[in-house]
């Protein structure tokens, strides 16, 4: 694997200890991460070799839900914990259903995140249609003005919303409550009217016994690292949809989520059962 960073971490870069986002990617195949985010997975991985399908299970069901959106009509996008890019992200799968007419706001808050997926949308995106911003998900209000600050979208217009793979990891607030709820909420009452939510969310409810407690094990790995994550219930999950109306075929495993969306060169993934995924994913629509 090409290591471009080792000698060189961007400013704000924290390589004490391992960022979700940069594992995310890892899982996935990118460079766009360090050893000490690698050290993490592959220790992961050795007792949970499931971990990369249900990462790449996650990530085809994103790309399976931008590609059913856009044959629907949908033309902007924003994109929240977008993570590091990789191959197959948001922008470059609407353009493969609708080229040129789709726009997209990418937002995160890692700094490798935020550095390459500007450096993607440089190379290979269109600057009228395309941004980055560099925001914090728990801060709903700030993240719609900085967004429509860009110019690329009209927020008084439809939006698809992606938060995909992100509230699993712990959002705290200044008493270590986790915000993520209250900020979705908030996220649910700033889009416009025909907007959807796509969001998906590691579950340890209903999966198979084996992969639950491989489950409470990297649980206790990421919490004992410095970056907790919550696996919710999938009552919690649906509640996180609030009010809105759920596409059919509703909230389910992501392998499951419009599987006829998929799209060229999707890998395969394989699992006992569809709840091996581990991953509840759905998208509303208000």
């Amino acid at each position: 694997m090409t290591e471009p960073h080792e000698s060189f971490p961007l400013p704000g870069v924290d390589l004490q200890r391992p960022s979700d986002a940069r594992v995310y990617d890892y899982l996935l195949g990118g460079t766009a991460n360090w050893a000490v985010d690698r050290e993490f997975a592959d220790r992961a991985l050795a007792g949970f070799p499931e971990l990369r399908d249900i990462a790449r299970a996650n990530r085809q069901f994103l790309q399976r839900a931008v590609r059913y959106l856009v044959l629907r009509g949908v033309r902007q996008f924003i994109d929240i914990g977008s993570g590091v890019p990789n191959s197959g992200h948001t922008h470059q799968v609407a353009d493969e259903v609708a080229p040129g007419a789709t726009r997209v706001v990418y937002v995160d808050n890692e700094p490798v995140a935020v550095s390459h997926s500007r450096i993607l949308v440089e190379d290979n995106g269109d600057a009228a249609r395309h941004a980055v911003v560099h925001a914090d998900l728990r801060d709903p209000d700030t993240v719609w003005r900085e967004v429509g600050e860009t110019g690329v979208l009209d927020l008084t217009r439809p939006v698809a919303l992606l938060v995909v793979a992100v509230l699993h990891v712990h959002q705290p607030g200044a008493d270590n409550h986790d915000l993520a709820p209250s900020a979705i909420a908030r996220y649910r009452a700033l889009i416009a009217p025909g907007s959807h939510l796509v969001l998906s969310h590691v579950t340890d409810d209903g999966v198979p016994e084996t992969i639950r407690r491989k489950l409470a094990r990297l649980k206790q790995r990421c919490d004992a690292c410095g970056s907790p994550v919550v696996w919710r219930s999938r009552a919690e999950i649906e509640s996180l949809f609030g009010k809105l109306r759920l596409v059919e075929p509703g909230l389910t495993w992501t392998p499951q989520w419009r599987p006829d969306h998929v799209g060229p060169n999707t890998r395969t993934t394989r699992f006992d059962t569809p709840a091996g995924a581990a991953v509840l994913a759905a998208v509303g629509v208000r």
